[in-house]
């Protein structure tokens, strides 16, 4: 009877993550954060009525991968071309300022008599992975978040999309730097060699596909739901492709496969067939997994004050970071708040970064709660403070609004509607 318990697992996430996400609504919350506090009740920080197996495990994978797939295929990409630069920088400035705030506050606490750490590489090491993981960006929430407030096509979601998914890669380069410091065997060239030759291949495939279908598709509207097959084939082997070849995010490679199909003729209709998907199925899987991955170990004041000082930390630096690389960029000020409000989240990917530096002796024990802490108050507060930031629209901004965009806002004008004008 055990086999079949993963059913019962699923229904009981199904329903749960849905009820708290009306409840959310009802409060005026995205409703994942309804769906992140399921995964919490139910996990071994509160409840304990569901453990994450590997088949759950394995289900949120293929749940943040669609997520992405999806939001690539809804990207506009001519605006993320645009928004390349500035995406960079403001990722860099977003890297940066929490990098040296994470170091600061460790520094404080990282010693004898404040809080001991078991860890077995120097402090200055140590204090500057704890660093690294507040670099740590989790892109999937703030993309569920803007795809429910129907802001991911503006100029501040292309922003933080771009930016999230250029954090990833600055992040993959300073944990190599890092774990190469207490890791010889790693090779910081490599990686960076690695990290290029994705792009390019990324780049040959999407060629090689969006030139294909449009010649193999062309006249041809009968047997669309084989288009959907192929599509998904192409999401799951660049996934696989750049985790396991080039060492890069399997979520990047799903984000590159959805950007592949946006430049195709189906993007609209395989959009809307994956929507459906992830919505039921595996978008509430993965959310709740993040909450099932809590477990909270008991802490002392110090190490309190400490998780404390970090979560305030964390969420500042990107706020700061980002937002001053978005001004730097010419956005407005509005804009800017709303991308640095979009980068606060340090999700499963703070998890999986700190579980690689206690493997190489480069995090202690006493450190790994507060960054299982600093994950939560993350994760729950990015969606709430980005509708709160979103709920009021910045004035119009003609050279980024696309024309046809600019005659349906003079056509609601002219009709006596009053629009909402977001870039």
């Amino acid at each position: 009877m055990d086999s079949y318990q993963f059913l019962l697992d699923f229904a009981i996430i199904l329903l749960s993550t849905k009820v708290l996400g009306l409840v959310t609504k009802k409060f005026q919350m995205p409703q994942v954060v309804g769906a992140l506090l399921a995964g919490l009740v139910l996990g071994p920080a509160v409840l304990g009525l569901i453990k994450e197996t590997d088949f759950i495990h394995n289900t949120a994978e293929v749940g943040v991968i669609v997520l992405m797939f999806c939001a690539g295929m809804e990207t506009d990409i001519q605006e993320l071309k645009k928004s390349g630069k500035a995406s960079f920088i403001i990722a860099l400035i977003g890297v940066i300022v929490p990098l040296i705030g994470g170091f600061a506050v460790a520094y404080f606490f990282n010693r004898p008599g404040v809080i001991d750490s078991d860890a077995s590489c120097s402090i200055f090491l140590q204090n500057m992975f704890i660093g690294v993981i507040l670099t740590a960006t989790s892109v999937s929430i703030s993309v569920e978040t803007l795809k429910e407030l129907g802001k991911l096509k503006t100029r501040s979601g292309n922003a933080i999309l771009g930016a999230a998914i250029i954090d990833d890669i600055l992040g993959i380069i300073a944990l190599t730097i890092i774990t190469s410091m207490a890791d010889t065997s790693v090779n910081i060239a490599v990686i960076l060699l690695k990290i290029v030759g994705f792009f390019v291949f990324a780049a040959v495939v999407g060629f090689v596909v969006v030139k294909g279908v449009d010649k193999l598709g062309k006249n041809r509207e009968k047997g669309m739901h084989r288009h959907v097959i192929w599509a998904f084939a192409l999401c799951l082997l660049l996934s696989y492709v750049a985790e396991t070849v080039f060492g890069v995010a399997d979520i990047t490679g799903a984000f590159i496969a959805g950007l592949i199909i946006s430049c195709t003729k189906r993007s609209n209709y395989l959009a809307a067939k994956f929507d459906v998907l992830s919505y039921a199925y595996l978008s509430p899987i993965f959310f709740a997994s993040i909450g099932l991955k809590v477990e909270l170990p008991s802490m002392n004041a110090q190490i309190i004050l400490f998780s404390v000082i970090l979560i305030v930390v964390a969420v500042l630096t990107k706020v700061v970071g980002c937002g001053l690389g978005a001004k730097m960029c010419h956005y407005l000020n509005y804009q800017s708040i709303r991308i640095g409000v979009g980068m606060i989240s340090r999700g499963e990917v703070a998890l999986i970064v700190a579980s690689k530096g206690t493997a190489v002796g480069l995090l202690g024990t006493n450190f790994l709660g507060p960054v299982v802490l600093v994950v939560i108050v993350t994760t729950i507060i990015t969606p709430i403070l980005l509708k709160i930031v979103f709920k009021k629209g910045g004035p119009a901004d003609p050279s980024t609004t696309p024309l046809t965009e600019n005659y349906e806002v003079l056509g609601k004008l002219r009709s006596g509607e009053a629009p909402e004008i977001d870039n």
